[in-house]
Parts: structure tokens; sequence; C-alpha cells
């Protein structure tokens, strides 16, 4: 079982990189153009509460929902794995990755008055990828301190996401496509490495590897 700090640290900088507020700054932008910072800013806020709601949710039922399927622990890992890593290489060659948003999804979001629940979201936020992080790390937390730990950075996370886009909303003249692209690989390589060592786990759980 991992330790409280270092469980801490896991299940923040996958739930922040994989959420990925960061990467939605431009997705954001493109879709609210005409839209005033008062609106922008009531979007990200409303964005940010459901995509608390959905990973609660998931952090609550995920585990319930694997039992149901007969879907075990390392078998999730290593799929959970792999989703991940797909999401990290797209990260790190600096695009938004389809299994967060399809470009039919952007596009309808552009015409959209109110793109805060979708497609912001469900599912550029809260999606498969964020989705099988919280479940993956709800396998790892044994105890209830692991569990409000995991909760309290799902409340964290949020709420980071909301004052990451309410920046932009207000000073978007200042943001730098540079320094946003920069900092998505960075996030890319962090999730790669947390992707590859979901899969190993599973791996050697099953027998495939040996520690």
């Amino acid at each position: 079982m991992m330790n409280l700090t270092d469980f801490a640290i896991l299940s923040f900088a996958s739930l922040f990189v994989i959420v990925d507020p960061v990467g939605l700054i431009p997705a954001f932008l493109a879709m609210t153009p005409s839209n005033t910072p008062a609106e922008r800013i009531r979007m990200a806020r409303l964005a940010s509460v459901v995509t608390f709601g959905i990973l609660i949710l998931s952090l609550l039922c995920g585990q319930r929902l694997l039992l149901t399927f007969g879907i075990t622990l390392p078998a999730f890992e290593i799929a959970g794995g792999i989703v991940l890593l797909l999401v990290a290489l797209d990260m790190l060659r600096a695009r938004r990755t389809t299994i967060k948003e399809t470009q039919e999804e952007k596009a309808e979001g552009i015409t959209k008055e109110d793109v805060a629940i979708t497609p912001m979201a469900i599912p550029m936020l809260a999606g498969p990828g964020a989705i099988t992080a919280v479940i993956l790390l709800s396998q790892k937390a044994a105890t209830v301190s692991h569990q409000v730990v995991l909760a309290g950075n799902i409340l964290l996370v949020s709420l980071l996401t909301f004052l990451v886009l309410w920046f932009v909303a207000i000073h978007s003249h200042k943001i730098s496509v540079i320094a946003l692209k920069i900092t998505g690989r960075l996030m890319g390589l962090l999730l790669a490495a947390i992707a590859v060592q979901f899969i190993l786990n599973g791996l050697t759980v099953t027998g495939f590897l040996r520690q």
C-alpha cells in the first residue's frame, strides 16, 4: 500500500495532467470568441462544477462498475494505462487527443451559445481518460484516508481548472501559444510515465513481469 504523501502527489499529478485545463485553453478561446469575460467566467465555473461531479461519481461508483462486469484490477490497469498513454503521446505532439475531443465536437462547440457542459466538461475535461484515471487511483486508495485525499484532489483539480479558465477569460491577450505547447509536452511526458507504471503494475500482478 502506498503511503499517504506519495499517494497524494501521484493522484494530484495524474488528475491535473489528464484533466489538462491548460491544454483546453485554445479550444476554450476558439469556442467563445464573441462571449464577454463575464460569460466566459460563468461557463468556466459551470464546467468545473460538472467536472467535479462526474469525477466524484466515478470515484464512488467506478469500482462497483468493474465488479458488475467482472473486470479485474490488473486488466483495468493495463487497459487504462494504454488509454492514458495514447493521451500522453498526443500531448507530446502538442495536439488535443481525440480521446478527449473530436473535431466534430469542437466544431459543434463553436456554434453553441453555451459550451460549459458539452463539450467543455464532457468530454474535454471529464472525458474517458479522466474517468479512467479516477477509477485506477480509487483502486489504490486502500484506506479511508487515501479515499479522502483522492476526493480532495478531485476538488483541488476542479478548482484549479476554474482558476486557469478564469484567468484566460480575463487575460486572453496574454496567452502565449509557445508556452502552452511547451507546458503541454512536459505534462504529456509525466502522464506517459504514469501510464507506463500502471501498465507495468498490471503486468506484474498477472505474472507477466516479476519484480
